[in-house]
């Protein structure tokens, strides 16, 4: 993958022509909204024309954190609107209004970048068992992971964004699933801040719940579980919890290697992987902490391995709301639109 500098916000688009792509945003008011509406409105080569609710309803208000960035009121959701204003509409909503508005958006010529999980699984009866306001998957939509998709990615009309403790996941994983370094059921031991939760208060992301305390939830019963098995190919055990910072997720990634296999197949498999990916850092044995990538788009992937025992441990970072969320989502945007990558996040 060529990296080239990135774009200067006082240069025309890269098609030559003064007229830049406009997007908009619908969810704007969740914490995935709100980082997309802060990524989008200083993207140098898109316009970001409206950003609006989840709802037709509700009343426009501002983001107060977003002043000087994103001044103009967050809008009642208006399909109209939308499809009037944007090229590319981006959805950060709950599962059953994207599965309900982007046929609609498609129909209507405009492409859709999908931030929930309304579109990601493939199988119509893992679908229908995790997310069933979707009856069926719209033609042209695809699963994208960046480092891995792009070239699917380019011509996409929908493109369904991975889940944010998946991104993680397969990222540490696929190399070395490429590699046929791997062996058995594979562990996913996954800690999340609490904005993982979505913004709805509920007991479970309660302060006083949560403040001092670590909790597992959703054990055998997460939907993310389903989306890293059809990636991998491969049976996953995947516990997630919650711990008490506002954003981040680290995974503790547990894996049986084949016989003979060694540390520097682990190391080459993984930097052969991500040579050229701008947003995927392998730390080696210097294993990564959350702190090292909260408010970017880098998933910092470290590893240990003990040859005797064939056993592997895995320790992959991001930030779930940019690289788990709405940096991935414009990440997507720049391969659609043929731009650098690193376009509008570095």
């Amino acid at each position: 993958m060529a990296i080239a500098a990135p774009l200067d916000a006082t240069q025309p688009c890269p098609s030559g022509t003064a007229r830049r792509t406009r997007v908009a945003v619908a969810g704007a008011t969740g914490y995935a909204g709100q980082e997309l509406v802060r990524l989008l409105a200083r993207h140098p080569a898109v316009t970001l024309t409206t950003a609006m609710s989840s709802g037709a309803s509700s009343t426009p208000r501002p983001l107060p954190a977003l002043a000087r960035i994103w001044d103009d009121p967050v809008v009642p959701l208006d399909i109209d609107r939308l499809v009037a204003s944007a090229d590319i509409v981006f959805l950060a909503l709950p599962e059953a209004a994207s599965a309900e508005l982007a046929p609609t958006l498609l129909e209507r010529g405009a492409r859709v970048i999908d931030l929930s999980g309304a579109f990601r699984i493939r199988s119509d009866a893992d679908r229908q068992r995790w997310y069933p306001a979707t009856a069926m998957l719209p033609a042209g939509v695809v699963y994208g992971l960046p480092e891995r998709d792009a070239a699917a990615i380019r011509g996409a009309r929908l493109v369904s964004c991975p889940g944010c403790y998946p991104t993680a996941a397969l990222l540490a994983l696929e190399p070395l699933e490429a590699a046929g370094l791997i062996e058995g059921t594979v562990i996913v031991d996954a800690k999340s801040g609490i904005s993982g939760a979505g913004k709805a208060p509920s007991d479970r992301t309660h302060f006083s719940e949560n403040h001092g305390s670590v909790s597992a939830y959703g054990v055998f019963s997460h939907r993310h579980n389903a989306e890293m098995e059809q990636e991998l190919k491969r049976e996953v055990t995947f516990v997630p919890h919650l711990v008490p910072l506002d954003r981040g997720i680290l995974e503790t990634i547990y894996v049986s290697l084949k016989h003979g296999t060694t540390e520097a197949q682990v190391s080459t498999a993984l930097q052969d992987a991500y040579r050229d990916a701008p947003f995927v850092r392998l730390t080696g044995a210097a294993l990564p902490e959350i702190k090292h990538v909260t408010h970017t788009n880098f998933c910092d992937i470290g590893w240990k391995v003990d040859e005797e025992r064939r056993r592997l441990a895995l320790i992959a970072v991001l930030d779930n709301l940019v690289k788990g969320a709405a940096g991935q989502a414009v990440q997507n945007l720049n391969i659609v639109l043929g731009l650098d990558e690193r376009t509008g996040l570095l």
